[in-house]
């Protein structure tokens, strides 16, 4: 439809995802780290799940919400990188605008649903040190349960009115993306329409979603900080702290990149374009990566358990050999 300002509306088909722009040169060598790291991701968390499911010990609730995570982080990675590494070694990068919209769907429930279960971790963390003899009786597996599915709901309620917004939009532009996965900024910006719904809805989200669970934590945080050093034992109070180290690390992992990300989208005619892309791509691979190193490393149950799976596969190699 041409319209007065000799503006053509169309109904996107297809679009081309460019990869990081002024990169294109380095775009094959960048892509075997990122493959490194996504098969490190696989393995982590497929390992971190098997463990957890088939060990009836750990089917305790700290275990069942890193399990929820490892899901997670496998739905975010496996949603982007793939792609990622068509459009860096193939140069495949033609996406359909369905495509588009479900990959931009499960990145941004992904993200949502991995806040929620932070902030669920959280609680579990509060209950166990400021309250362990409820422990027990607050956090059953029916709690937990309705948890996990208050975290799908939550996550579907607040990213589906997004994707129905943005498939309203009329676009006039070119099909390019600049980027190498559908993110919703990126593609309402090649719309003709005014999208100020949609950036207030994005402040929305991260003010009211993303900022209460923050701040959540930090109280639960705060709480347990302070029931830690009214203990009376130096010990106790170590292995209380050393019980939430490893969620604390995860924590930083996962808000610190998404906050510069978000800082670098904001303030990209200051930062230089490339660099706010890479930002968005070490994003969805390098926490996903390390949260179940550091769950296995940290954790002694766990770390026990995977030492015991590697034996067991040594053992059964010599066997064979």
């Amino acid at each position: 439809m041409m319209l007065a300002d000799n503006r053509t509306f169309f109904a996107p088909v297809t679009y081309i995802l460019t990869g990081i722009p002024g990169t294109e040169e380095s775009h094959v060598w960048m892509a075997i780290p990122f493959c490194l790291m996504y098969v490190t991701t696989l393995f982590g968390n497929s390992l971190l799940l098997f463990i957890i499911l088939t060990e009836q010990s750990l089917h305790e609730p700290m275990y069942l919400f890193v399990s929820m995570l490892a899901v997670a982080d496998l739905l975010l990675s496996t949603t982007t990188v793939p792609k990622m590494l068509a459009v860096f070694w193939f140069r495949a990068g033609e996406i359909t605008f369905v495509g588009c919209l479900t990959q931009m769907f499960f990145i941004h429930v992904s993200f949502i649903a991995e806040s929620a279960i932070l902030l669920a971790m959280a609680f579990d963390r509060y209950v166990a040190i400021c309250n362990p003899l409820r422990y027990t009786t607050v956090l059953t597996k029916s709690v937990i349960g309705k948890m996990g599915l208050a975290v799908i709901t939550r996550s579907f309620c607040i990213i589906f009115p997004l994707i129905l917004l943005t498939k309203q939009l009329n676009f006039c532009r070119n099909n390019l993306l600049p980027h190498t996965y559908c993110e919703h900024m990126i593609l309402a910006r090649l719309a003709c329409d005014d999208i100020k719904i949609h950036v207030w809805y994005g402040v929305a989200v991260a003010i009211l979603v993303i900022g209460l669970d923050i701040m959540l934590i930090a109280v639960s945080y705060g709480l347990i900080l302070r029931a830690v050093f009214r203990l009376p034992s130096k010990d106790a109070r170590l292995k209380a702290l050393r019980t939430c180290g490893s969620h604390l690390c995860v924590i930083l992992m996962f808000y610190v990149p998404a906050v510069f990300s978000s800082l670098a989208h904001q303030f990209g005619h200051i930062i230089p374009g490339y660099i706010v892309n890479l930002l968005a791509n070490l994003y969805v691979l390098i926490p996903p990566m390390l949260n179940p190193i550091v769950y296995g490393v940290t954790t002694k149950e766990i770390l026990k358990r995977v030492i015991n799976v590697f034996y067991l596969c040594w053992s059964r190699c010599s066997m064979l050999s």
